[in-house]
């Protein structure tokens, strides 16, 4: 990646100083990438690269390092540079957020995309931000969590039988990817499917963007999806199934914005109900 000729910073949780946006190789807790990560700066390199990645681990440095939305590295790296206020004294991450939690998960946990000052600081999808802590609080409740908050990558926070993905992987203006931004990252999603899909007892979309996305993935992956497709609303049962038949339940809820929790929208006990309905309960 091209040098960022920004300030270095101590990270809270590192030794040592880092540039913000931070480069890949550089300590950062967690950063599957290194400086020989290849970067994808066309949506087709992200479609080549995405599906031949052999595992988990090899995904999640290639998303790491991606760069084919030009509207997407801007907005990340702007907001990492200039930074809020009230963390103006951190590193931002400022780069994709890839996937994160057990490698072979029962509940896959499928959001919008990362926060401007939450995870694109943090580096770990829903961390840092008010939505991160709903979220990681449900998953402790359900013994899905080690952990009740997560607040950077690097704090001890591990996932169990549970993981997080996203159908963009940048931060978004207006937290609204463009449907083209959509489409290009698609590909990261579909790969993270066919790598932890066997072990999968269900899937919990938030959002509406979430459930249309996770619906998406499915179909291209030629599971099989209830025509005419179930819409969205908190507590949408879908009975979807693997291509092999082995049934899985897909559960909506509302996302855990701060729209929808301040406003009691979205409760703590919808959210855990909802948990518990996509693993069966």
């Amino acid at each position: 990646m091209p040098e960022l000729g920004v300030p270095l910073l101590p990270h809270p949780l590192v030794g040592g100083a880092f540039a913000s946006p931070v480069r890949p190789g550089t300590g950062w807790p967690g950063d599957p990438s290194g400086p020989a990560t290849p970067v994808c700066r066309t949506p087709e390199e992200v479609a080549a690269r995405a599906a031949g990645a052999a595992d988990l681990a090899e995904l999640g440095a290639l998303v790491a390092v991606c760069a084919a939305c030009p509207r997407l590295v801007g907005w990340r790296e702007e907001v990492a540079v200039g930074k809020r206020a009230a963390y103006a004294d951190q590193p931002y991450w400022g780069r994709p957020v890839p996937s994160y939690g057990d490698p072979v998960p029962r509940l896959l946990v499928v959001g919008l995309a990362p926060a401007a000052h939450g995870a694109n600081r943090t580096g770990r999808m829903f961390t840092g931000d008010r939505s991160g802590d709903w979220l990681y609080a449900a998953l402790h409740r359900a013994g899905l969590a080690t952990q009740s908050t997560s607040v950077a990558a690097g704090d001890g926070q591990e996932l169990v039988g549970a993981r997080i993905a996203a159908p963009v992987h940048c931060a978004p203006p207006a937290n609204k990817p463009t449907p083209a931004e959509r489409a290009a990252c698609a590909p990261w999603l579909d790969r993270e499917l066919a790598l932890v899909g066997g072990s999968l007892v269900g899937i919990l979309a938030l959002g509406k963007i979430g459930w249309d996305a996770t619906l998406g993935v499915l179909r291209r992956a030629g599971w099989a999806t209830p025509r005419p497709a179930v819409p969205f609303t908190h507590g949408a049962l879908a009975a979807v199934a693997t291509p092999d038949g082995r049934a899985v339940r897909l559960v909506g809820s509302y996302h855990v914005s701060q729209q929808n929790t301040f406003t009691g929208k979205l409760t703590q006990p919808m959210l855990d109900a909802a948990i518990a309905a996509a693993l069966g309960g």
